[in-house]
């Protein structure tokens, strides 16, 4: 009873975000159901990500930009699954913020800085987006089978 006072289903799943590089988005619109991987970066909860926005997932996502997705390992062992699953809605950014989010990705991925020039061009090229999730779980086995912790937004 101690020790469950003490586990923090917040901060383990800013952790779990912070800690972690790809999410994988399902979405809806004109052409159906989709599910992308994507890397993101995250501001809290908030997950940065980019698309082309001729893939079928950014069309969809302007098509109905509210969508769910999920981050977790590929875990061999179910009492050891930990992940985070999320509905949210998604928005194009622009300006300053757009900005700041290419910054704050070029932070957690620093290849990205010594990348070459076609690359340079193709990440200014690109849709930044955020996903600002409305219900977001942070999944965790270890404390039961399907156990989960809704973490509370805002």
């Amino acid at each position: 009873m101690v020790e469950s006072m003490r586990r923090d289903p917040r901060g383990l799943a800013l952790a779990y975000l912070d800690t972690h590089q790809v999410m994988t988005l399902a979405t809806t619109g004109p052409q159906g159901i989709w599910a992308a991987a994507v890397f993101y970066v995250n501001d809290g909860f908030d997950l940065i990500f980019l698309s082309a926005g001729h893939t079928r997932h950014a069309q969809n996502i302007t098509a109905v930009p509210h969508i769910a997705a999920t981050i977790q390992e590929d875990y061999r062992d179910w009492e050891k699954i930990q992940g985070i699953q999320l509905e949210g809605s998604v928005s194009l950014l622009t300006d300053v913020s757009r900005e700041t989010a290419i910054a704050q990705y070029r932070q957690k991925y620093p290849f990205l800085v010594r990348a070459d020039t076609a690359m340079q061009t193709a990440l200014a090229k690109v849709n930044w987006y955020v996903l600002r999730p409305e219900r977001l779980f942070f999944v965790d086995n270890s404390l039961g089978l399907g156990h989960r912790d809704e973490i509370a937004i805002g």
